[in-house]
């Protein structure tokens, strides 16, 4: 099984780590809602799930019927 030949330094091996960053995540604004929603996800207002302006599911149609 492969393993090091020499101890690697913390200097060498948090110069690798330097490209490991955290990213803000992308947010978007839903035009008909103005809700803050993380982009390509469906996300819930009021009882209601939109995803691209469009109402996908209604909480309160489906505890009726």
């Amino acid at each position: 099984m492969a393993h090091p030949k020499r101890k690697i330094s913390k200097t060498r091996r948090d110069k690798r780590r330097t490209h490991y960053k955290a990213v803000a995540p992308t947010l978007a604004k839903d035009a008909t809602t103005g809700e803050i929603h993380l982009f390509h996800r469906a996300h819930w207002h009021e009882g209601k799930l939109y995803y691209r302006g469009q109402i996908l599911i209604d909480k309160a149609e489906e505890a009726v019927a």
